[in-house]
């Protein structure tokens, strides 16, 4: 698969990524602890596939780059988010485990991408 073909499969992918963690946070429970960590797990999850669809947009390698590393660092905070909802059993009925296997898998893709760039 070449560049533009991936890119076009990671736009998919992060985009149905966003919508799940909609999904996931318009379940959790309606306390004012749980809203906090609604909108932060909200914010970040779907600014992972808008900083990418950016990334894929820009017009040099250092923009994608940064783009990318946000990228990165969003992923992180999300599963940052999932892991307190895990650990507080706000979600055991959802499979939330694959909402964090999902993001720990996107988080290693982006590594890799700017891992790449950085050394090229």
């Amino acid at each position: 698969m070449d560049n533009k073909a991936f890119g076009k499969v990671l736009e998919k992918r992060t985009k149905a990524f966003a919508i799940s963690i909609i999904r996931l946070s318009s379940n959790l429970p309606n306390t004012i602890e749980a809203k906090v960590i609604r909108n932060q797990l909200t914010k970040s999850g779907s600014s992972v596939g808008a900083n990418y669809r950016e990334a894929n947009r820009t017009r040099s390698k250092a923009d994608f780059y940064n783009k990318i590393k946000i990228c990165e660092s969003e992923c992180s905070e999300t599963a940052y988010w999932l892991e307190i909802i895990i650990d507080l059993d706000w979600q055991h009925n959802y499979g939330i485990n694959t909402f964090l296997d999902e993001c720990n898998e996107l988080l290693g893709i982006f590594t890799s991408i700017s891992r790449k760039l950085k050394s090229s």
